[in-house]
């Protein structure tokens, strides 16, 4: 994908899940199976993660380039990226540190949806600033996979979001 295409895809998946959390009653919204985030922590996981790539991207590129490096690779595609990230959870990986959701209540929710779709926006626009060249160089770290360009770790936020509708969606199945 282009970084046309990638902000799109962005902001096309973190609206189908940001539509999805502003839709659900308060009961569905707090409802968690045993040992499962609720809906509104799968909501402050995601604007965690997007705000913590927003906040990669705002160093000044040669910054970035000096704390993470530059890669000496291609890309990966992005089905190659999510099945690595899928094979890290299904190998016991999980979110930690300062990705691990608070508790919240509904009364939160419009609050932390507005910090998600402000983040992403910001997030695309700090994507323009890149060059296709410069988004297959830059690496960002990531906690689970390790380093990621640029260009991985937009498709990791593509997947991220989608990964955690569905999770959502599905507990409340249980409900």
């Amino acid at each position: 994908m282009k970084s046309q295409q990638i902000a799109e895809k962005l902001t096309e998946n973190h609206r189908n899940f940001t539509e999805f959390i502003l839709a659900l009653s308060a009961k569905e919204y707090s409802f968690s199976p045993a040992g499962k985030w609720n809906a509104g922590e799968h909501l402050d996981h995601i604007l965690r993660g997007v705000s913590a790539v927003e906040t990669a991207l705002s160093l000044p590129k040669f910054v970035s380039g000096f704390l993470f490096g530059k890669a000496d690779r291609d890309s990966s595609d992005y089905d190659t990226l999510v099945a690595n990230y899928r094979a890290r959870l299904e190998s016991g990986g999980k979110a930690s540190g300062k990705f691990i959701p608070d508790k919240n209540e509904i009364a939160k929710r419009e609050k932390l949806v507005e910090k998600l779709i402000n983040s992403v926006n910001g997030l695309n626009r700090k994507l323009e600033t890149y060059s296709e060249g410069q988004i297959d160089q830059l690496l960002i770290p990531h906690p689970l996979i390790g380093k990621l360009t640029t260009r991985e770790m937009m498709y990791f936020t593509i997947y991220h979001v989608e990964h955690h509708h569905n999770a959502a969606k599905e507990n409340l199945r249980t409900l």
